[in-house]
């Protein structure tokens, strides 16, 4: 069987990135209404979202606010001493825009008090520190009537660029089912301004730091690749014959499937007749009888 036989009428084809085409207004209406229901279950009212200056971030802070109101959005932004200006420039724009006041709390006093009891680290271990800093003050932030949301995008969930129990977790991720290139998109409907759409992606954690830079390949190579084997569940080998890179392709599966332990719950190993995680399986909205 061919793949042109087997992937039926998209066939994969590594210059052409339509099939990443969404309809942004559609998505706009879905993710609000995600918000305003998840939140509804749970009884929440009032979210806290962390605006680093970046694009991701932003879409999620106009999200929040359409769909709770800007009064009810808690939005901080969290910098370090190596922090780039732009991304204070950058957040205090995007809260502008949405009418959402900014707290700004500097992180600087808390990491450097830890990790000067160390000595030398590593930079992403430093980095790793930075991002699990600022989601312990979301959540301190959300308490006690609050819902902490995630901006990380699916991109980033499926190679794992991202750091556990740091700005990987939430309470609620209203864009993590999108690619980095359609968040772009969206965002530019939503409002987010241009100079926050069209800077280099980048986590601010150290100078000079970019997420492609790190990665070793654009976002926009990453995305067709994922679509293709997560969405469509097509084989490397099959990209590779269409005439994706193969190297490409096959480091990008590599990091997904390495990188899978980030994206589950911990593992609880079985003694019980019944496990929490195993067979104590119910929705998020259960309800009492």
């Amino acid at each position: 069987m061919t793949v042109a036989t087997r992937v039926g009428a998209i066939r994969p084809d590594p210059g052409d990135p339509s099939p990443l085409r969404i309809d942004e207004a559609l998505v706009r209406r879905m993710l609000v209404a995600f918000l305003r229901e998840e939140a509804r279950k749970s009884g929440h009212r009032r979210v806290v979202v962390a605006v680093s200056g970046g694009v991701d971030s932003a879409a999620v802070a106009a999200l929040a606010a359409e769909a709770f109101g800007a009064a009810n959005v808690t939005a901080l932004f969290l910098p370090y001493r190596t922090s780039d200006s732009a991304s204070g420039e950058h957040a205090r724009l995007v809260a502008s825009t949405f009418g959402l006041r900014l707290e700004e709390i500097d992180i600087t006093p808390q990491i450097d008090a830890y990790l000067g009891r160390v000595g030398d680290v590593d930079r992403v271990r430093r980095g790793n520190k930075m991002a699990r800093e600022r989601k312990s003050i979301e959540y301190d932030r959300a308490w006690p009537d609050g819902l902490v949301l995630g901006t990380s995008n699916k991109t980033e969930l499926l190679l794992g660029y991202g750091t556990r129990y740091g700005d990987m977790a939430s309470d609620l991720n209203p864009v993590g089912d999108l690619y980095k290139t359609q968040l772009r998109e969206l965002s530019i409907l939503l409002g987010v301004p241009d100079v926050v759409v069209k800077k280099a992606p980048s986590a601010d954690l150290w100078a000079g730091q970019t997420d492609e830079g790190e990665l070793g390949f654009s976002y926009a190579q990453a995305d067709l690749i994922l679509y293709h084997l997560v969405d469509r569940r097509l084989r490397p080998s099959e990209l590779i014959a269409s005439g994706f890179d193969a190297p490409l392709v096959n480091q990008i599966r590599e990091r997904v499937r390495r990188s899978h332990y980030k994206r589950v719950m911990p593992l609880i190993a079985k003694v019980s007749l019944r496990t929490v995680g195993h067979d104590f399986l119910y929705p998020r909205d259960w309800e009492a009888d």
